[in-house]
């Protein structure tokens, strides 16, 4: 068989080989493999930057439970739901004072408390932690399971305003 022919290309064994076959069979360039190896490190250097502008990792919840604030958000979620509604209320307007730093830890501590007010009966007190949750944290919404609660899910309704 010629050196000019490829065992992939079945035309080529048909008949003879023509002038573009020779040119797109002809021997690779020898300065190929270094150009593949220099393509090929730049491309692992650019994956090894690319790890420097990664945002910064969590904190782990043990260095969170060390804030006073964070410790008494966790206390009064545990309490919650534990069913003991007035120990959680007293540890979420604790937490909310001691000043939570993360805007959805506010909205978690709020929507609890508004729960708690809801189950309690009362009513403006719910409403108030809705709207305290909507405005520490824009993003803020119940699920929807949350939302068809028959306690809070009208209050929650109203506060929220007509929409989706």
């Amino acid at each position: 068989m010629s050196p000019w022919l490829s065992s992939a290309c079945t035309a080529c064994r048909a008949r003879p080989p023509d002038a573009a076959h020779r040119v797109a069979l002809a021997p690779a360039d020898p300065a190929r493999p270094v150009r593949v190896a220099r393509l090929l490190a730049l491309i692992g250097l650019a994956a090894w930057l690319s790890a420097c502008v990664a945002p910064p990792a969590p904190q782990p919840l043990v260095d969170a439970l060390q804030r006073p604030a964070e410790r008494q958000l966790a206390a009064g979620l545990r309490a919650y739901d534990d069913g003991r509604y007035d120990d959680a209320e007293t540890s979420l307007v604790d937490a909310l004072r001691l000043g939570l730093s993360h805007p959805r830890d506010q909205a978690a501590a709020y929507k609890t408390l508004a729960f708690v007010f809801c189950t309690s009966q009362r009513p403006s007190q719910c409403a108030a932690a809705f709207r305290s949750a909507r405005a520490a944290d824009p993003d803020f919404a119940l699920s929807r399971a949350e939302a068809g609660h028959p306690l809070w899910g009208p209050v929650y309704a109203a506060v929220r305003g007509p929409g989706p």
